[in-house]
């Protein structure tokens, strides 16, 4: 399965913008988060989030969408779900953009996890249009280019600012949905269980029928 080709991307217009270009003009803030960095198959996925400052600083307040101090991953499979609804929404009425990169195993084990990590950030921003005056926020070790000189790494960034918050959740239930629909290629591998994150189950179906397409082969050793 090609997974490279798999992206999303929302760019706020509706009733607030009316093209990329025109929202580019207006101060933003821009948040990024990955998901996928550990799996032995599947993807690594970045989502790129934008917002206007003014707007960012009413929907910080929004109690509909994501609280801080609690990781993506910890929240149950619903709530991730719900709110990435209210963030679709949110996108449609043009008060924030977004885009989702899913960048695959072959590229990974071809280039390595921090190149394919870079690609990702590389192509939302790209297809964002973002400018380099925006104020960048990033969780973890993820950086933009250099290009973009206002941005700022935060340990557990999507614990501390919501915007990262919100392209965390993103990027968490994009790729759990399209590991669910590999899932349907490979039955016997219940990567809609565990989203090819190394379990015990995991790994004992790697050692019964081999690797698939989607695995990660510098992920796995022969032991």
């Amino acid at each position: 399965m090609h997974l490279e080709g798999n992206s999303e991307s929302v760019c706020g217009g509706g009733r607030i913008w009316k093209t990329c270009d025109d929202y580019n003009m207006k101060k933003i803030v821009v948040g990024m988060d990955e998901v996928g960095r550990g799996p032995l198959a599947g993807p690594v996925t970045v989502c790129v989030v934008s917002c206007n400052t003014d707007t960012y600083k009413k929907l910080k307040i929004y109690k509909k969408l994501p609280p801080l101090g609690k990781d993506s991953k910890k929240l149950k499979e619903q709530e991730r779900e719900s709110y990435e609804k209210i963030l679709k929404a949110l996108a449609k009425e043009g008060k924030i953009s977004y885009s989702i990169n899913h960048i695959g195993n072959k590229i990974i084990d071809s280039k390595g996890l921090s190149f394919a990590i870079r690609k990702a950030i590389f192509l939302g921003i790209k297809k964002l249009k973002l400018s380099q005056n925006a104020r960048v926020l990033l969780d973890g070790g993820l950086h933009a280019p250099k290009e973009f000189q206002n941005q700022k790494t935060l340990i557990k960034g999507d614990e501390k600012e919501k915007i990262i918050a919100w392209a965390s959740v993103l990027a968490k239930v994009s790729r759990d949905k399209l590991m669910t629909q590999i899932s349907k290629k490979y039955p016997k591998y219940g990567f809609h269980i565990h989203k090819g994150y190394g379990t015990e189950k995991h790994r004992k179906m790697i050692k019964k029928y081999g690797l698939t397409l989607i695995h990660r082969k510098s992920f796995i050793t022969s032991k």
